[in-house]
């Protein structure tokens, strides 16, 4: 009787193991059989414009005259005397690991009359401030210039904000004459990529429209600033066409191809069903032509946006935001930019990774600090992501609750990313087909705000060359398995090289 209990003892333990161990869905990786290198990497918009005005006189015929006309593009940094702040602000920068920064100005901070420069202002040491981290961290700076905002290059009865530019050539020369001074005067080589103006006409939104009674056409100025840095010698390509929302792809609107080295467009309510294919038509039509396509602004306002609203800084958000970096991945999109590093928070919701902006007294912060939910669950992601990793093949078979997607540094360090949309813990079997240096497991579910002290530290980690790994992951979850060991004090990487 003992040896019979015995027995059935070891068969129910063995059974109970076997369940234990049994996986829900199984992915395998081939880390050497590489989908594409990306262009870029992972980061955030960082604006340098402060003190801009809003001309809202009654004379105009065309005009924005709300409160957010200009979104929240602006104010989100302290004075630039306030040196300590900007210290607090690079040293979160670094934490996060951000290396692909979509830097935003406008023409008034530089040419505030025709050929006319100022260097020296407030907003323009505010940009060097940006682009003195961006060089000396290795990110690069896809330079972003949102609007004009010159009445000398208005249309008539048009407000500056809303004008397209009355001189094409004017609009070129000026910024011709910004990107020379910055890269042969200022010596800043982290400039990767010059985009002319914000969300223009062809996607559903922007601040660059209006001729008066048309819509303004784009590809000219395209025309004209590709030949105004190519008059200075300059061969930093331009992005286009920089539309909104996740517009669907229509062939016979790129008449400017010949002009711009990379493709980019703008991403706000996730990336299902249709918005996936969308994605995926204009990343076919950017490899078509040789060129990348980035996602130059992503967010979600699906939880709610305007005004103060706390919609883009919910947990609920940022699975949203992984979802379409891993889908974008898939598709092949080479560089993503979250919107936004610093932000007031009171403009167009509550967007901001770090709070710089007191939204009740109306007064900066001494003191910066992270927006937790947002800034863990989207440094869980930029922090393992090295610019230019390689998309490595990664294929989920038995459940569609788990998008993931692998990338492999320059230097050869994998990541790993798990979403786990659904509300069910899952057992994932990881099955590597090559070679593995130890993996460490990084792990987000929405009550890690809860815990006091929180620390973005790996919670578990698995033997060098697995060729099969078990990892728990929790119903709605971000999950990040990474050759590279950080702890919560270490910066993010940015490049490896």
């Amino acid at each position: 009787m003992k040896r019979l209990l015995f027995l059935i003892t070891i068969i129910a333990t063995a059974t109970a193991c076997s369940k234990q161990n049994k996986s829900d869905l199984t992915i395998s990786i081939n880390r050497e059989k590489v989908e594409y290198q990306m262009a870029g990497g992972i980061g955030a918009s960082w604006h340098a414009i402060s003190k801009e005005k809003i001309d809202e006189s009654k004379e105009y015929k065309y005009a924005l005259r709300y409160s957010n006309s200009r979104g929240s593009a602006w104010g989100g940094n302290p004075p630039v005397s306030e040196k300590d702040a900007w210290t607090q602000i690079y040293k979160h920068a670094n934490w996060l690991g951000l290396n692909w920064i979509r830097v935003e100005l406008s023409a008034r901070m530089y040419e505030p009359q025709r050929n006319t420069f100022d260097w020296n202002n407030e907003e323009m040491q505010a940009l060097y401030n940006i682009l003195d981290w961006c060089e000396k961290n290795d990110a690069d700076v896809f330079l972003q210039q949102m609007w004009s905002n010159v009445k000398w290059n208005s249309f008539p009865n048009v407000q500056p904000l809303l004008s397209a530019p009355k001189s094409v050539d004017d609009f070129a020369n000026g910024i011709a004459t910004l990107v020379a001074y910055l890269t042969k005067e200022k010596h800043y080589s982290c400039i990767k990529w010059v985009c002319i103006t914000n969300e223009p006409p062809g996607g559903s939104w922007g601040s660059w429209w209006s001729t008066g009674e048309n819509n303004a056409p784009l590809t000219p100025a395209l025309k004209a600033v590709r030949k105004a840095l190519d008059s200075k010698e300059i061969k930093i390509p331009i992005s286009g066409p920089d539309w909104t929302d996740m517009p669907v792809f229509d062939k016979s609107k790129i008449d400017f191809d010949e002009y711009i080295g990379a493709y980019d467009i703008h991403s706000y309510h996730g990336t299902n069903g249709i918005k996936q294919k969308i994605l995926n038509d204009w990343a076919t039509w950017a490899k078509s032509k040789n060129k990348p396509l980035f996602l130059s602004e992503l967010g979600d306002m699906n939880y709610g946006w305007k005004d103060d609203n706390p919609g883009p800084k919910l947990f609920e958000t940022a699975l949203s935001n992984l979802e379409t970096i891993l889908v974008g991945l898939d598709a092949g999109v080479h560089a993503f930019n979250r919107w936004s590093f610093t932000n007031r928070g009171d403009l167009d919701g509550q967007f901001q990774l770090i709070r710089t902006w007191n939204r009740e007294k109306k007064e900066y912060l001494k003191n910066i600090t992270p927006e937790t939910s947002a800034y863990y669950s989207f440094g869980i992601i930029t922090r393992f992501n090295a610019k230019y990793s390689k998309v490595a093949e990664t294929i989920v078979s038995g459940n569609d609750s788990i998008l993931c997607r692998s990338i492999v540094s320059p230097a050869g360090k994998m990541t790993v990313y798990m979403l786990n949309k659904s509300k069910k813990n899952l057992k994932v079997e990881l099955k590597l087909k090559h070679k593995n240096d130890k993996l460490y497991l990084y792990q987000l579910t929405k009550d890690f705000m809860n815990q006091k002290d929180f620390k973005l530290n790996p919670i578990k980690s698995y033997k060098k060359n697995s060729k099969s790994i078990l990892v728990d992951v929790p119903a709605k979850s971000i999950s990040t398995l990474s050759e590279f060991y950080l702890v919560d004090e270490d910066s993010g990487i940015i490049s490896n090289k």
